[in-house]
């Protein structure tokens, strides 16, 4: 037997999770990449090692996303944009968060509403890095003149991606100013 449950979250509850994310980024910020990607890493571990709700299982991979990002070399992600994935990874690296990550069954209920969050703030970004790692894949089925090095047609794929992220990172950004007091307003996290 399952039980379905739903909630949606209003936007006090969403300003939480906004201070939430600000309180950890300011820890962040004196905390290396490093540390922060591999506690972040253990989390996505201990995650998919452990009995939890599907819900959260369906997110993990997402956050598994934004460190392949990070240590891809040939993405090549730019500063801003690796703060803010760093300052993301950052929640889901302290397992002391609003909800402890050791209470049963609901310990990751904040992580996985948290991962919603960032991945629609972060949506550009992960795209295009999706994106590029189907081109590295793909690349000996795609048709690439022989006389273009593989590092030639990769870096201009890369180039490409990133300026498609930058539009559209742009794109929702003017969307969300656009939207003044009507509608749902902008949720930025980072």
């Amino acid at each position: 037997m399952s039980l379905k449950v739903t909630f949606e979250l209003d936007d006090k509850d969403l300003l939480y999770f906004k201070r939430s994310m600000k309180e950890v980024r300011v820890k962040a910020v004196a905390a290396p990449e490093e540390k922060v990607v591999e506690q972040a890493s253990s989390m996505i571990d201990t995650v998919r090692q452990s009995k939890v709700p599907l819900f959260v299982l369906e997110r993990i991979d997402k956050l598994a996303s934004l460190i392949d990002m990070l240590s891809d070399e040939e993405w090549a992600l730019a500063d801003e944009d690796r703060k803010n994935v760093v300052a993301a990874l950052a929640y889901f690296a302290d397992p002391h968060d609003i909800i402890p990550d050791n209470v049963p069954v609901l310990g990751y209920i904040d992580d996985a509403i948290m991962i919603e969050l960032v991945v629609k703030e972060l949506k550009p970004v992960l795209d295009a890095f999706e994106d590029f790692m189907l081109y590295k894949s793909e690349e000996k089925s795609r048709n690439r003149s022989p006389d273009v090095s593989r590092d030639e047609w990769l870096t201009a794929k890369r180039r490409d991606l990133h300026s498609r992220m930058r539009r559209r990172r742009q794109a929702l950004r003017s969307r969300n100013a656009s939207r003044g007091g009507r509608g749902r307003p902008s949720f930025r996290l980072f």
